[in-house]
């Protein structure tokens, strides 16, 4: 199975001042999830980020912080560790709306309300890999989401938690991917006119 970019949203859990520096490899963490801040704005892919108490752990890191303005990405502040427990569900799957007018009066084929956003697949990338980045994977999962975790833009404070992480995700049925995996399948093929965008993005 292949990600579809037609049907992925990208979101980036808690890449923030105070946390990054204590993060193993943060300085490559945060830059993988940059590139999947730029890919997901030239591919029109919907983005989100979170913050994890901002009080006490900073906001996200300025140069992520752009892109993400830049492309309309929207920002959940939260104190639960799982990013769905404040809502983050129903910001990816929104609830159909309702029916304008006389549903009676409005041919069959309009009277049922709209789904919300079919975009089922999720890739997931932040910090801490085995705290909030795990709870919010597996109950995007609980929530009959398709999740696919970016691992080199992941990060725990120690490489162990970060890989017991990534062991815990791929038994409960999450796809364990790169940030180049997410690009290329986005893109597909060389004749996709974002092509070579994509491609200087990731070099």
């Amino acid at each position: 199975m292949l990600l579809d970019v037609e049907e992925s949203q990208l979101v980036l859990v808690d890449y923030q001042t105070r946390l990054l520096p204590v993060i193993a490899d943060g300085p490559a963490v945060l830059i993988n999830a940059i590139r999947l801040a730029k890919l997901a704005a030239l591919l029109k892919v919907p983005a989100f980020a979170t913050e994890q108490n901002p009080s006490g752990l900073g906001s996200t890191a300025p140069e992520l912080q752009v892109v993400l303005q830049q492309s309309g990405a929207r920002m959940l502040s939260k104190m639960q560790f799982s990013a769905v427990e404040e809502g983050l569900g129903e910001w990816l799957r929104p609830a159909p709306k309702p029916v304008q007018g006389n549903a009676r009066s409005l041919p069959k084929h309009l009277q049922k309300a709209p789904m919300g956003s079919p975009r089922g697949s999720i890739v997931l990338a932040g910090c801490e890999a085995h705290v909030c980045l795990l709870q919010t994977a597996l109950d995007l999962l609980e929530d009959e989401f398709e999740v696919w975790v970016v691992t080199d833009a992941c990060g725990s404070r120690t490489e162990r938690n970060r890989d017991a992480a990534f062991d815990r995700l791929a038994g409960a049925g999450v796809e364990l991917v790169t940030t180049e995996m997410v690009a290329f399948e986005w893109v597909r093929s060389a004749e996709h006119p974002d092509f070579k965008a994509a491609q200087a993005l990731i070099k």
